[in-house]
């Protein structure tokens, strides 16, 4: 299953069904693996929550944050970047399922939820991991209990508070129905088949009626300085040393040679295992050598810096080293001098330095480098009469965006009223997941609108497909065969009842949130 997933998880399919797994997981972390007072959150000290009144403790919401990266780590075969955990929201995440979760627990006296020892006995042997040959096995659950360091009543305990939510949750979902209206309006929306008008606007249609005076362009390089900033410049001295030119001299003991062949025995697999050393002495030998020289030259090179580094004197460094002092012309990040190509470490250390101060060592294919930065000049913002032509073609382009738009909002405003255009007409197309329309190209928001609408209809608003705006109206609506909706009307039901469960299950939570007390601590939400 998670092969699948990894293969599949830019398919928006697979990332709903794993958005409803997370969810389902996490809400009941702190019951399950987490014991709070009375099932309902806890814990002494700081808080992450705190709901009506009730805590939910900072081991709470750390043990739910943790179990969710592993999960999202497992799913996506990778480790999870702390920019991209900020992109998931996982912190969010977890602390808003056990919020909810703490609120549903909450509703379930008034909801008449009861759960028996025969329901908790029950969804423990169902549990695949306590399983030996498809049955509950005992000895298997107090093998698992006990290297998670858990007592039997306490899982218990959490396994009647998860056995309790899901009956909450469960209780939910069986009051939704799907109507004869919603499976009506779902056949017509997969069957009818649409004709759009519409009137489409791009930056480039209408930058020459862009007219902009001094003051504009004077007003646009203030708001945005960063856009026009000169790129920092930096101009080095600097020494390369290459310790290739120092291994003749390096020598490494038989013992040496052993601990490194040991240390890197990966390096060493050959077609039928790892290759015996006598087989590769040499080559061990030589990377061993190698990796001691790299080793000897930076610790000189540093050594070296670090005693005459208050001195700023690269000349002196580099007699001490017997190396030959190297210069740059002025260069920006984005333009390195020749010799530096490449060279990323280098430079970022070169735009780290003041003006006249000695860096480094910094390793790299090339060699081990001591740099001094000679001259320096800051980014600025050239005057307006040196740039005036790059201001005004970013501005053209910034202000065509904002006259495209507006053209499509009083199309759109005149389409929605029955207002006379000059429109260009789509083919006949059938509603799209994808949110194919030809002619204008993919857009799922504008697909879910006029599949919504009848004939002549219009949405108030307009669309942003690339880099168009674009204001629709139905132009015409075949509808499907009414015989074929009696036909189909109760599998389509079927088909559609999960996802009004799931609907109903969330707005009954967003329900809960509404009414409740909810205090929560935002440090713990901060990117840092």
């Amino acid at each position: 299953m998670l092969s699948i997933m990894r293969k599949q998880k830019e398919s928006i399919v697979i990332k709903i069904v794993f958005v409803i797994i997370v969810l389902s997981f996490v809400g009941t972390i702190f019951l399950v693996w987490g014991k709070g007072s009375d099932g309902i959150g806890g814990g002494k000290g700081g808080y992450a929550a705190k709901v009506n009144g009730n805590r939910i403790s900072l081991e709470e919401f750390q043990s739910a944050h943790q179990r969710i990266r592993n999960m999202y780590q497992q799913i996506y075969g990778q480790s999870i970047s702390a920019e991209m955990e900020k992109m998931l929201g996982l912190k969010k995440v977890a602390l808003d399922s056990l919020i909810d979760n703490m609120l549903a627990m909450k509703e379930a006296k008034s909801l008449g939820i009861k759960v028996s020892k025969d329901d908790v006995s029950n969804s423990i042997e169902a549990m695949p991991m306590f399983q030996k040959d498809g049955k509950f096995n005992f000895d298997q659950y107090q093998m698992v209990l006990k290297s998670n360091r858990m007592t039997a009543k306490d899982f218990e305990e959490g396994q009647e508070a998860e056995v309790t939510l899901k009956k909450v949750r469960q209780s939910i979902k069986d009051k939704a129905v799907v109507t004869d209206a919603d499976a009506l309006a779902q056949y017509k929306k997969e069957n009818d088949k649409l004709e759009l008008e519409y009137v489409a606007y791009a930056p480039s249609d209408v930058v020459a009626e862009v007219k902009l005076s001094e003051a504009d362009l004077t007003d646009f390089l203030q708001k945005n300085p960063n856009d026009f900033k000169t790129a920092e410049k930096v101009a080095l001295s600097y020494i390369l040393i290459d310790p290739a030119t120092q291994a003749v001299k390096t020598t490494v003991s038989e013992e040496e040679i052993q601990i490194f062949y040991q240390k890197n025995i990966d390096r060493w697999q050959g077609k039928d295992g790892i290759q015996p050393l006598t087989e590769v002495k040499e080559k061990v030998k030589a990377e061993a050598i190698k990796q001691k020289t790299d080793k000897q030259v930076f610790e000189q090179a540093a050594d070296t810096l670090y005693k005459n580094i208050k001195s700023g004197d690269l000349n002196l460094i580099a007699g001490a080293l017997k190396q030959k002092v190297q210069e740059t012309a002025l260069f920006t990040a984005n333009a390195p001098v020749a010799g530096l190509i490449g060279e990323a470490s280098v430079i970022k250390k070169a735009l780290e330095l003041k003006q006249g101060e000695l860096g480094g060592p910094v390793e790299t294919a090339k060699g081990i480098y001591i740099l001094k930065a000679k001259e320096r000049k800051a980014s600025v913002v050239p005057p307006l009469a040196e740039i005036k032509g790059a201001v005004e073609e970013k501005a053209k382009a910034a202000k065509a965006v904002e006259l495209a738009k507006k053209k499509a909002e009083d199309a759109a405003k005149q389409l929605s009223t029955k207002g006379v255009l000059k429109t260009q007409v789509t083919g006949s197309f059938g509603y799209s997941a994808k949110g194919d329309i030809p002619d204008i190209g993919s857009s799922t928001e504008i697909v879910e609108a006029v599949f919504k609408l009848a004939a002549a209809q219009a949405p108030a608003t307009p669309f942003k497909v690339g880099n168009r705006w674009y204001a629709v109206r139905v132009k015409s609506r075949t509808e499907a065969p009414k015989a074929q909706f009696d036909a189909a009307r109760e599998e389509l039901k079927k088909k559609m009842l999960p996802k009004k469960q799931e609907d109903a299950l969330s707005e009954w939570t967003k329900g809960l949130r509404e009414k409740a007390k909810i205090e929560i601590n935002q440090a713990l939400l901060a990117d840092k």
